[in-house]
């Protein structure tokens, strides 16, 4: 059987009561370990095993939600008709099985179908979820659409929706607050260090290791900083996750002194350390991560990699992502690489130029001879069309790929009557 209880004040308006929402669902675990959180406003209780009959769940979770306004409580064998329980006055029990019957009087706004909808469906004569049951489900459906299948259903006293228990939240957190004042650098390292020495004994206990740390430092002026710190993998190793954090810390100045410090483990995952028997190749992650952390904080700006992306123009087809150290699953082994007959030819790699003008000869529509003086091609592929702006703006290129004599590789193209060179191939 499932508990619901709908706060209807706060499904309407979520973002308000986001924190007290929070603070009720740690609440629920007293009931059930299984909790089922669709947003502010409305929870799922799994109280399978739990002792106790639907009468004194229900009797519980109005004691829990008195707090909260105008809490309505149901319960059922299933979501929808929990919930549809939860909407009749005093809240309602529905037996397992007679969970048709139970809605069959109940109104289609429990169906949360838009007013449109609901009017076409009143002028067929369904005003009722049991009028709705009793449609021919292939005719409605293919009426209504797709998302009609789950209305149907529904009218029927069926719910599909799987259930999704809560995770629980752990906070790690430690933090200096009114202590004194910090400032110098090596103060401020020491502070830490105690800190993150009280983070990391706190994981442990936990079994828990963190992905990433949130430092929270406030100044004497009332001014606040947050960095980030990500850590290549997740890890409860003090030494490693301390190196990183220097070398993020490294260089940075702050206008005034430091009063406060608050230091916060991100992404937590549960076991401890992942230890491989035998290394081979294996890449140290937080070797690589301790790097990128040094140079981030000499550049003063994210170290990025180059990736491909679709694109006409050749000016277009690079994207920049913000590089982190490569990872691989636990226990997969590092892949050789494979090596064949084309393996062993050079791939040529477009390096995009300096846009200049050229001299090219043309013969029967192709380019012939290239540049001053001339040199002869050997093999030209193309034209490729490239377009570019809208209408009356628009710009068009023809390129083409051509092998010169002396061996050169190069993008060349056409635009109205005067020829550019656009890049080279290494």
């Amino acid at each position: 059987m499932l508990v619901c209880i709908a706060i209807p004040q706060y499904r309407l308006v979520p973002e308000a009561a986001h924190a007290a929402w929070e603070d009720f669902l740690d609440e629920l675990d007293a009931m059930s370990p299984l909790v089922d959180d669709r947003g502010p406003g409305l929870v799922y209780l799994d109280m399978r095993g739990i002792a106790g009959d639907p009468a004194g769940w229900m009797a519980h979770a109005s004691e829990l939600a008195q707090h909260l306004p105008d809490p309505r409580i149901g319960c059922a064998s299933n979501a929808f008709v929990a919930f549809a329980a939860s909407g009749v006055a005093g809240g309602r029990v529905c037996p397992a099985g007679d969970e048709a019957r139970f809605v069959a009087p109940l109104p289609l706004s429990l169906l949360e179908i838009d007013p449109k909808t609901i009017e076409r469906l009143r002028l067929l004569g369904v005003a009722k979820l049991g009028d709705l049951a009793k449609l021919p489900y292939g005719p409605f459906v293919r009426r209504f659409g797709i998302e009609s299948a789950r209305w149907h259903e529904h009218a029927r006293g069926i719910d599909r929706t799987p259930f999704r228990p809560r995770a629980r939240g752990v906070a790690i957190e430690a933090s200096i607050f009114g202590e004194g004042r910090i400032e110098d650098e090596t103060q401020v390292f020491f502070a830490l260090r105690a800190l993150l020495a009280r983070l990391c004994d706190d994981l442990e206990r936990s079994g828990k290791r963190c992905g990433a740390l949130q430092l929270e430092i406030e100044l004497e002026d009332a001014g606040r900083a947050q960095i980030d710190v990500p850590l290549a993998t997740p890890t409860a190793d003090e030494r490693g996750i301390f190196d990183v954090l220097r070398a993020t810390l490294e260089g940075r100045t702050f206008q005034a002194a430091i009063v406060g410090l608050r230091l916060q483990a991100a992404r937590l995952e549960e076991g401890g350390e992942r230890l491989t028997l035998f290394a081979e190749d294996d890449v140290d992650a937080q070797a690589v991560g301790l790097a990128l952390a040094r140079l981030e904080a000499s550049l003063g700006e994210p170290a990025r990699r180059a990736r491909i992306v679709p694109a006409h123009p050749l000016e277009e087809r690079f994207g920049y992502d913000r590089f982190s150290a490569p990872a691989r699953a636990h226990g997969a082994k590092a892949e050789a690489p494979a090596f064949s007959a084309l393996s062993a030819q050079a791939v040529p790699q477009l390096r995009l130029l300096h846009v200049r003008e050229i001299q090219v000869s043309v013969r029967a529509g192709q380019p012939a001879a290239i540049g001053t003086p001339a040199r002869n091609v050997l093999e030209c592929i193309g034209p490729w069309r490239i377009e570019e702006g809208w209408f009356g703006a628009q710009v068009a290129r023809d390129e083409y790929d051509v092998l010169l004599e002396d061996g050169g590789l190069y993008r060349i193209f056409r635009q109205g009557e005067r020829w550019y060179v656009r890049g080279a191939y290494d």
